[in-house]
């Protein structure tokens, strides 16, 4: 919530303390980010190994962010549906199954791009 003590500056800084705090209670809390983070660091030890363009990884940090930004959202939707109606109710079903199709077509997608920057360079290893 705004403090309207808060000037310009402070504002920010305590925005960001909320961000970090969002940022951290995902990593620590939910299994589907830590999941991801795992495939992130993959790609980017793979990254590493390739020596792919710097194209190719403003490309594969895009996908990536694509996907975790997804699932953070994807989260945020799910625990307010549970908090507005803890039990089962289809409507709320239905809600959480779109939220979850978001971080889903952003994995495709990614694993689309990661099929572009490494099959040719996977093809040329045989």
């Amino acid at each position: 919530m705004k403090n309207p003590k808060d000037g310009f500056l402070s504002g920010r800084i305590r925005s960001l303390k909320f961000a970090f705090r969002g940022t951290w209670l995902l990593i620590t809390k939910e299994d589907s980010i830590k999941a991801q983070l795992g495939i992130a660091l993959f790609a980017t030890i793979l990254g590493i190994c390739f020596k792919i363009s710097n194209t190719e990884w403003m490309v594969q940090f895009l996908a990536i962010g694509l996907v975790l930004v997804a699932e953070a959202l994807n989260t945020a939707i799910e625990e307010v549906a549970d908090f507005i109606h803890p039990d089962f109710h289809t409507k709320i079903g239905i809600i959480k199954d779109i939220a979850a199709g978001a971080p889903a077509l952003a994995s495709i997608i990614s694993l689309i791009i990661a099929g572009f920057i490494y099959i040719p360079k996977i093809v040329l290893l045989f």
